[in-house]
């Protein structure tokens, strides 16, 4: 019997029992729909996740002030072997302006590109004529505060170094409060009440986006000189952090050690802290990795059930048809005929269906799914699909080996 014969044997099986053979196709289709489905939201998190970090600025170092520090001392062993400090607590000094001038000295920072001082103003409530909006942050900073925070201008201009000097009240602001604030009015060249004092809006940045996944409205945020905020929102003085950017993405290492000695040698003590963003994306990266591995673990139970589906049904089948095989048995149809018919059978049911998942996977991903963009991984079609291609023949073997080991004799008398 031919591969063709034994093809169209196994074609007219599954004719015989459309509703069964639909059933057993629709749960692979649930299984390989699932798997793809949900390792495309997995992934959609991981980027929307890392998209958000990379809105903080990429080859940046964030600089904070500790609650203390130790100047000096030694450590030794206190009561029940702890260790205990010998020398003097001392209160953590503040980060200066000076601080951030010391961090791009070319011989003892050459890593370095550039250190904005930051001043944060908290929520601020904003008017302009009628209007009113509380401006999630606003800050106060360099010109070199945008390039460090990968926020591009849409139109307008940032402020200039002059400008920072002389403390000029002028603002950059954000898409949000563009919206917010001014509405359809162009916001260019208006003044802005922050709480009694007026700044002029000097540009609108372009839009960063908002995240689902806990971070704030990055558009939500008005950038002014700091001289300008200290001199009308905050006191002088203290700044809130430092932001370094490094002349390279592969140089942040080397910047980040060069700021540490550099703040260790003025402070006398690490009373800051010395944050990385690479070292955020890479732990969002290893985290949303897991969650998607997590995600496509339990979609393949689905696929493991529509296997153990596929016994089932295909043992029904058998023992239906125990009849029909001894005929075919007895009229000179080999084993290796039957065996080849049912794991045909198995594998046309698990194909189908795995190409409709296919489809039922690609077309979902085209929708928002708790928030999130789902993302197709090109890898998991292939995988889906040949899982349910191996779970035909896999869970198709047992009953077909069961068909084709069946007695001829036995077969007949069967009822």
């Amino acid at each position: 019997m031919n591969p063709f014969e034994i093809l169209r044997f196994a074609l007219r099986g599954l004719n015989a029992n459309k509703l069964r053979s639909g059933l057993t196709t629709l749960g692979i289709l649930i299984g390989v729909g699932a798997v793809i489905l949900l390792v495309a939201v997995g992934n959609g998190s991981s980027r929307q996740i890392q998209d958000s970090i990379a809105r903080l600025g990429a080859g940046a170092l964030t600089v904070s002030t500790s609650t203390t520090g130790q100047a000096g001392g030694g450590r030794q062993a206190g009561p029940g072997g702890q260790q205990t400090s010998t020398g003097p607590r001392t209160q953590a000094k503040k980060l200066t302006v000076e601080d951030a001038k010391a961090l791009v000295d070319p011989v003892s920072t050459p890593s370095v590109e550039s250190a904005s001082p930051v001043v944060n103003a908290s929520s601020q409530t904003t008017t302009y004529l009628t209007t009113s909006h509380s401006i999630g942050q606003f800050v106060g900073s360099d010109s070199a505060y945008f390039k460090a925070n990968n926020k591009t201008l849409r139109r307008g201009s940032l402020f200039t170094a002059e400008q920072v000097a002389s403390g000029a009240k002028v603002a950059v602001i954000g898409q949000t409060v563009a919206e917010e604030l001014f509405g359809r009015v162009e916001p260019l060249g208006k003044k802005m009440n922050v709480n009694g004092a007026f700044f002029t809006v000097i540009g609108v940045l372009a839009e960063s986006g908002s995240s689902s996944s806990g971070f704030q409205d990055a558009d939500d945020t008005a950038v002014a000189p700091y001289t300008a905020v200290q001199g009308t929102l905050t006191s002088y003085g203290a700044l809130s952090q430092i932001v370094v950017q490094a002349k390279t993405p592969d140089a942040v290492d080397a910047a980040q050690a060069e700021v540490t000695t550099v703040l260790e040698q003025r402070h006398g003590t690490t009373d800051f802290q010395v944050f990385n963003q690479a070292s955020l994306q890479s732990a969002a990266a290893e985290s949303s990795e897991t969650f998607t591995v997590l995600l496509g673990a339990v979609a393949a139970i689905s696929l493991l059930v529509g296997g153990i589906g596929v016994t089932n049904i295909m043992l029904v089948t058998v023992t239906e048809r125990t009849r029909e095989i001894g005929i075919r048995k007895a009229v000179g149809a080999p084993s290796g005929a039957i065996l080849g018919q049912f794991i045909i059978e198995a594998t046309i049911l698990s194909l189908i269906g795995g190409v409709l998942g296919v489809v039922a996977g690609v077309v979902g991903s085209r929708f928002e799914i708790v928030g999130v963009q789902p993302v197709i991984a090109p890898w998991s079609i292939g995988l889906a699909l040949g899982v349910s291609v191996v779970i035909g023949l896999f869970f198709g073997s047992y009953p077909a080996n069961r068909a084709a080991s069946l007695r001829p004799i036995e077969a007949l008398r069967h009822e």
